[in-house]
């Protein structure tokens, strides 16, 4: 079952880029204070290149200007094509803390996950919820992993 409104965020651990490598973050550090969070399905791929992140880059600032203390993406892919697409995109500059889910396991039990053949940890449905101290309060899921309109960085902010 996918998490849904009023729920609280599951337990998990994900990937952060460090100074001397990878770094982990506990999901518990997701459920402090006004936390924006995207998915996408894959770093480098056209939708979450393209649309996905450049909503969320230019809104980052009016998310905080909001009262959200973070804006977080998470993608399943490796901490170093993370750390390497958010600079690429720009979400290093506005802000955007970029999280690898290397194994797909924070996904899994967030119940996000997609199988497709050749993926080897699954994808993540592409979607944004706001959660407020560790509890979802809003969130979008879309519908294909290629579409990017009811999770985009727009159509979050106009929720919070």
């Amino acid at each position: 079952m996918s998490i849904a409104k009023g729920d609280k965020l599951p337990e998990g651990k994900l990937l952060k880029p460090g100074a001397n490598g990878p770094e982990d973050l506990a999901a518990a550090d997701l459920a402090k204070g006004r936390v924006a969070i995207f998915a996408v399905p894959g770093a480098y791929t056209p939708t979450c290149t393209n649309a996905h992140m450049p909503s969320f880059v230019k809104n980052a600032d009016k998310f905080r200007e909001k009262g959200v203390s973070r804006v977080v993406c998470i993608t399943v892919n490796d901490p170093f094509v993370a750390g390497n697409w958010a600079k690429d995109t720009g979400a290093t500059d506005a802000g955007i803390e970029v999280l690898a889910d290397a194994d797909g396991s924070f996904t899994k039990a967030l119940g996000m996950n997609i199988e497709g053949a050749g993926w080897i940890n699954g994808r993540s449905k592409r979607y944004a919820m706001l959660v407020d101290d560790g509890t979802v309060s809003e969130i979008q899921v879309e519908e294909s992993p290629g579409a990017c309109s009811i999770s985009s960085g727009d159509s979050l902010l106009d929720l919070v």
